[in-house]
């Protein structure tokens, strides 16, 4: 007859399980990719951020060295967002959840 070992936490196979949070985290730290990701982040949600009527007068919108950069179509909303700069970088790094943008210049 076989002996059967009680359960513990040191012989369970779930105390080897992370979860797939910590994992992928984990994974993007390795590589060096989560400021990359990151600046992807606020590309993709520069529309959700700034409203459908902004991202129809953007015509290029890209990140080098921490500035995020914003070509615009309208003269006068260009005028409008450099006046209102520090709101829209706030808005920009409060969606992504960390400061990966340091400025922002619209062009």
């Amino acid at each position: 007859m076989a002996y059967k070992k009680p359960y513990s936490p040191e012989n369970s196979r779930k105390a080897d399980i992370v979860s797939l949070k910590d994992s992928i985290t984990s994974m993007l730290r390795a590589y060096r990719l989560q400021g990359k990701l990151n600046e992807v982040t606020v590309v993709a949600s520069w529309e959700k951020v700034m409203g459908k009527a902004v991202a129809l007068k953007t015509q290029q919108l890209y990140v080098s060295n921490n500035k995020l950069f914003v070509r615009l179509s309208s003269a006068p909303l260009k005028h409008e967002l450099v006046m209102a700069k520090t709101k829209v970088l706030a808005n920009l790094n409060a969606e992504v959840g960390e400061d990966v943008i340091k400025e922002v210049v619209f062009l």
